[in-house]
């Protein structure tokens, strides 16, 4: 592996730290069975909490994934965990209905951490008086990180109509982003969190499409430079009540430069764009010292745009390691690379059989977090969105304490 990674097991949780570079880590929390949720959060935002305070790592996006009814008892054991340890808890978070499979309950977190040496390395984004993201510097990058964002909050007209929705949540991200000296056309990575999503994923698709058009990046039909972010769509409900939910990462190089950013397209897959869908399959973002690469959302879609093996969820799962070996292979990572997952199974029993099929690979410390949820078609079993890290080795590394 080119990444240094940490695994430890408790009786209810697996918690894995994995370095990407010089500074950087990824912290994924997973619960393994029906543990009492606030139990399973304190137990392991204590561990999270240690990792950051002794290696001076600064949270710069946090997901967790729960059942909505168990939310503020979760909310509460993290905020009480982080100020133990002297950890602020007030930073963004987006808590997402990720059902475990075995039902209500917690079913992880997933946390990306920087090295903070002054207070001027990571600060808060604000939209009026709510925080709303994280900011920080890495090299000549300056990355931003927009979180729990939509269409409802500050908005008259935020409780109309899904489509509505989100044209108002585009475009807040839109002037949160030129608010911070950068637009849409510098975002890499977005993740759409959908309630009820097969009942309009296809709405939400042409309005995203009509908003990128307007933000200049939706392509024509002789564009060779692809612009779109990669991203997951999701199910996904809040308890805000919206319709969706986003996060993204936009990055800014250096005055008069553009960042080192490659939207990456897969020989395995069709460009989703040309069915419909306007995301790119994945990016590259070339670091000082680590290449990551956010892999989008994928599933067993074939170079045509189908759905491959319906019925079958032991083919689906092969297909989509397949299709995501095929798209990182190219740029230098394998599955072990991956340092944050997120699994979604449409059935709870199809958790365990991805278990079985990761260790068959020699992925059995894959960092991740499993839940059930509905994947943009109805056919589609199962989905992996992830994001992969590979160190420039020439450079040195970073090696974790725990």
């Amino acid at each position: 592996m080119s990444i240094e990674s940490i695994v430890c097991e408790q009786r209810a949780t697996k918690f894995n730290v994995t370095w990407a570079g010089q500074g950087q880590a990824f912290l994924v929390s997973s619960v393994r069975s029906s543990a009492d949720a606030a139990q399973a959060a304190s137990e392991y935002y204590i561990r999270i909490a240690e990792a950051l305070r002794e290696n001076g790592l600064e949270v710069v996006q946090e997901r967790i994934f729960g059942s909505l009814s168990v939310e503020a008892s979760v909310m509460a054991a993290r905020d009480r965990a982080l100020r133990a340890c002297g950890i602020a808890s007030g930073n963004p978070v987006t808590y997402i209905e990720g059902t475990p499979p075995w039902g209500e309950g917690l079913a992880g977190t997933i946390i990306h951490a920087v090295s903070s040496s002054s207070p001027n390395d990571v600060w808060t984004i604000m939209d009026g008086k709510h925080p709303c993201g994280r900011g920080w510097k890495r090299g000549s990058l300056t990355y931003l990180m927009l979180q729990n964002i939509n269409g409802k909050h500050g908005s008259s007209n935020g409780n109309g109509t899904r489509h509505v929705q989100v044209r108002h949540m585009l475009d807040r991200a839109e002037r949160i982003l030129r608010e911070n000296g950068a637009s849409y056309r510098e975002v890499v990575r977005t993740w759409f969190y959908l309630s009820n999503i097969l009942d309009w994923y296809a709405a939400f698709n042409k309005v995203r499409n009509e908003k990128y058009g307007e933000f200049g990046i939706m392509p024509g039909p002789g564009d060779r430079d692809l612009l779109l972010p990669a991203s997951t769509g999701i199910r996904g409900e809040s308890s805000s009540g919206a319709a969706a939910t986003m996060d993204l990462i936009a990055i800014i190089g250096e005055p008069g430069t553009r960042a080192a950013v490659k939207q990456l397209t897969n020989v395995a897959q069709l460009d989703a764009f040309r069915y419909g869908s306007a995301f790119s399959r994945g990016a590259l973002i070339k670091d000082h010292d680590v290449s990551l690469i956010e892999i989008s959302g994928t599933a067993s879609i074939d170079q045509r745009g189908k759905s491959q093996f319906v019925g079958d969820i032991r083919r689906q799962i092969n297909c989509t390691f397949e299709k995501i070996e095929k798209l990182i292979g190219g740029e230098g990572a394998d599955l072990k690379d991956i340092a944050a997952a997120t699994v979604f199974v449409k059935r709870p029993e199809y958790a365990e059989r991805f278990r079985e099929m990761a260790r068959d690979r020699g992925l059995e410390e894959l960092p991740a977090v499993c839940i059930v949820a509905d994947v943009c078609r109805e056919e589609l079993l199962f989905e992996i969105d992830a994001e992969a890290a590979s160190v420039h080795l020439e450079r040195g590394r970073h090696h974790g304490k725990d």
